[in-house]
């Protein structure tokens, strides 16, 4: 990131993501074995997802380690870990009906473009664009794929979300307060602008899914706007 960060908070961070690995341990795998059974288009777009969540992130590894706190770095590779563990876990819901993974989506592909362009600061906000996105996304699997696996697999894959949001809101908040302050809110303008365009971008891909899992386009995205109001104030608030 550009320039230093005081690191006591994210000892706090490392010590949540380490609990939430045992956790995780303890409880184990969902019911593979159950099955799951969705509609095709449902289907299509759990695959576009799966592909999303996988990945090393070595890049932004790379961005944190260069920032020179590691007790940052070491809570964004656990993080890192978290999402190669949502690929895992769509992966297995998807031979749980029989189904293939994917081995890539252009979508995918523009978004880490993206976000490998230029610093941390960039990348974080770019991935935040992922990250609201997928609250909402994950949400709608849960709570409208009827089936059990799939809304066990969401909730999970969510619960880890909502922790993921606030970690990076954190660091962010500590990026913008770098800048000169005439600058901060225009920066978060132009990132709920973009927001708006993933989420459009997402209702385009994935609408025939959404409107299966009993959420319409246009709600979809202003349910994602109007989310991004909070994260907005955690990332610019005092």
């Amino acid at each position: 990131m550009n320039g230093s960060v005081d690191g006591s908070g994210y000892v706090e961070w490392t010590r949540r993501f380490r609990v939430e690995r045992e956790r995780r341990a303890d409880e184990g795998d969902p019911p593979w074995d159950k099955g799951a059974s969705l509609d095709t288009v449902v289907w299509a777009s759990v695959q576009r997802f799966q592909v999303g969540e996988d990945g090393d992130g070595a890049h932004l590894i790379g961005k944190a380690d260069a920032a020179g706190d590691g007790d940052y770095a070491e809570a964004v590779r656990l993080f890192v870990a978290e999402e190669q563990n949502h690929a895992r876990l769509l992966g297995r819901l998807l031979a749980a009906g029989d189904m293939p993974t994917i081995a890539g989506h252009w979508s995918d592909s523009a978004f880490v473009w993206l976000r490998r362009l230029l610093d941390l600061r960039t990348e974080l906000l770019i991935l935040m664009l992922a990250e609201v996105v997928a609250l909402r996304y994950y949400r709608a699997l849960r709570d409208g794929s009827g089936d059990a696996l799939t809304s066990e697999v969401a909730a999970r894959i969510l619960a880890d979300e909502q922790r993921h949001v606030p970690f990076h809101c954190e660091r962010l908040h500590a990026s913008l307060s770098e800048l000169p302050r005439p600058l901060r809110r225009p920066v978060m303008a132009g990132w709920r602008l973009l927001l708006l365009g993933a989420g459009l971008v997402v209702v385009v891909d994935h609408g025939s899914a959404l409107r299966r899992l009993g959420v319409r386009r246009l709600r979809f995205v202003a349910d994602v706007m109007r989310s991004s109001g909070a994260v907005v104030a955690a990332i610019l608030g005092a």
